[in-house]
């Protein structure tokens, strides 16, 4: 069977593109972000996953405001990533995972989940933004199975019920008949909100209280509805959700813990606090 071997916890923001482009790692302004990411570069390197489940949102390539769905599963043999007016180059398609997409799919369908499945499927700076954190260099050396969760437009799913499907994720994960090895990736946030009266808001002390508790206590945040989440959060910090799922993937069979490879947190970028979270799986 498959091995799940961790998960992996990143935001996703735009600028974080123009300034890889633009070679701005060093400058003092992303450097201390960018500087999170080698001790985690080097753990993928020692792991070598095979394959990525990726938490993300769709910022508008796939589904707008007319048609959201609240999950969304890609199953397509590649994905075509998009320019959304950000400006940022656009990378190589990404192969996709046909066998392990199915097998979520049918999966999160059994466990009554209703969600979207896209045999065709754009991808945006939420997917790929991560993979090149994590890879820089060259072509991903990794399949990808895209699933989307609605962060835009409510009503949103309830915390509790992202960690069921991420569990279920998991649990998918660890049922796939296959040698190869998975690492989940979730996509987002942390603290910020780009509009409105509140536009700017950054709340570090949920930051780092929800990045803990995905250590040491994982359900901490199911027990905070979705309004009281974008209080405490922002209405983009609601993103969280992400990093949930993530999180519960790993749950699922014998050997449920795990141990911090690294984490980072920073603020701001661009209005955003960024958080970077691994969590390696331990027996």
């Amino acid at each position: 069977m498959a091995k799940l071997i961790g998960c992996i916890g990143t935001s996703h923001i735009p600028a974080i593109g123009g300034a890889i482009h633009k070679g701005l790692q060093q400058n003092p302004y992303w450097k201390p972000f960018f500087d999170g990411f080698p001790p985690i570069r080097a753990w993928l390197g020692k792991v070598k996953p095979d394959v990525v489940v990726i938490f993300y949102n769709d910022h508008g390539l796939n589904f707008f405001l007319d048609k959201m769905p609240t999950f969304a599963v890609g199953a397509a043999p590649q994905y075509n990533t998009a320019d959304e007016g950000w400006g940022i180059p656009v990378l190589p398609p990404f192969k996709g995972e046909l066998d392990l997409s199915w097998q979520i799919i049918n999966t999160l369908v059994e466990k009554e989940f209703d969600i979207v499945t896209c045999q065709e499927m754009l991808v945006d700076h939420a997917c790929t933004l991560p993979l090149k954190l994590f890879w820089p260099e060259g072509e991903c050396p990794v399949t990808v199975v895209p699933i989307c969760i609605n962060t835009v437009q409510f009503p949103l799913p309830k915390a509790s019920r992202v960690y069921a499907m991420g569990k279920a994720v998991g649990e998918a994960i660890a049922a796939w008949d296959s040698d190869k090895t998975v690492a989940v990736i979730g996509s987002g946030g942390l603290s910020h909100q780009l509009d409105g009266e509140r536009a700017g808001h950054i709340n570090k002390v949920f930051d780092l209280q929800f990045m803990e508790s995905l250590l040491t206590n994982p359900e901490w945040a199911t027990q905070f509805s979705i309004h009281e989440l974008v209080e405490k959060t922002g209405t983009q910090g609601v993103e969280l959700l992400m990093w949930l799922a993530m999180r519960a993937a790993l749950t699922p069979g014998q050997g449920a813990g795990v141990r911090k490879v690294h984490s980072n947190y920073h603020i701001p970028i661009s209005n955003t606090a960024t958080g970077l979270l691994a969590l390696e799986k331990v027996d």
